[in-house]
């Protein structure tokens, strides 16, 4: 039995995955001709894509004028780590962004209050209170694996990992350090989408890639786009 997720590419290192994401977002755009949503993920291998798309690479083979940038989860609150993903994506894209583009989770309020605010905003982008299945919110979301087998912040034997039915949930305790407050997309937001991108990488994922291989029911393994969910991996993670 293969101890790789189903649709797993390996590839050789952090730098070859963000490559290949890059390559994915860019056939994406290609496709498209109106406006594009792109879900984002914190970590260091998301953290070289940004770049990656801001560099000389790939900047000019996006429009940038068509893409809207949302985010996968935050950390919340009024510590150093609060908006740790949203200034990420800020300090890589620079000025590429136009004004109103970039849409970060708030995180000046209590945690309840900031998962509200972002549904809100997402309902309005999406133009409906409810998904269709038909009708995608995201065309493409990143995701990765945390070493306890969470994604976004949906961790193991917390209630928000089984929500069903809200968009966006308060995290008030993660399960991993920093142990802040975190607001998250639940997987109705974090599936309607035609791709998913996982970007694993390093060899502190191959145990839980190894425990989703066995069928241990983790968030990460929970999470399947309405379309396409693909594994990037790394050599180190694929072992």
């Amino acid at each position: 039995m293969s101890t790789l997720p189903a649709g797993h590419r390996v590839l050789p290192d952090a730098d070859a995955v963000a490559r290949a994401a890059a390559g994915r977002l860019v056939g994406i755009a290609a496709e498209k001709p109106d406006r594009i949503g792109i879900c984002l993920s914190g970590g260091s291998t998301p953290k070289i894509l940004y770049r990656l798309l801001a560099g000389p690479d790939f900047r000019e083979r996006l429009p940038w004028e068509r893409l809207h940038w949302f985010f996968g989860d935050e950390r919340v609150g009024d510590g150093p780590e609060a908006g740790s993903n949203r200034r990420l994506a800020e300090e890589a894209f620079g000025d590429l962004v136009p004004r109103g583009h970039l849409h970060p989770i708030p995180t000046d309020r209590a945690p309840e209050a900031c998962a509200a605010d972002y549904e809100a905003e997402l309902k309005a982008w999406y133009g409906a209170d409810r998904l269709d299945p038909a009708r995608p919110l995201f065309d493409c979301v990143l995701l990765g694996l945390g070493e306890d087998g969470h994604t976004a912040s949906l961790f193991p034997g917390k209630p928000e990992a089984r929500e069903a039915t809200a968009w966006v949930v308060a995290v008030p305790e993660a399960g991993l350090a920093p142990f802040v407050p975190r607001v998250s997309l639940a997987r109705p937001a974090l599936e309607a989408t035609p791709l998913a991108l996982f970007l694993v990488t390093g060899a502190g994922k191959r145990e839980p890639l190894a425990r989703l291989a066995a069928g241990e029911n983790l968030p990460a393994g929970r999470v399947r786009a309405a379309g396409e969910t693909v594994w990037l991996l790394d050599e180190a993670a694929a072992g």
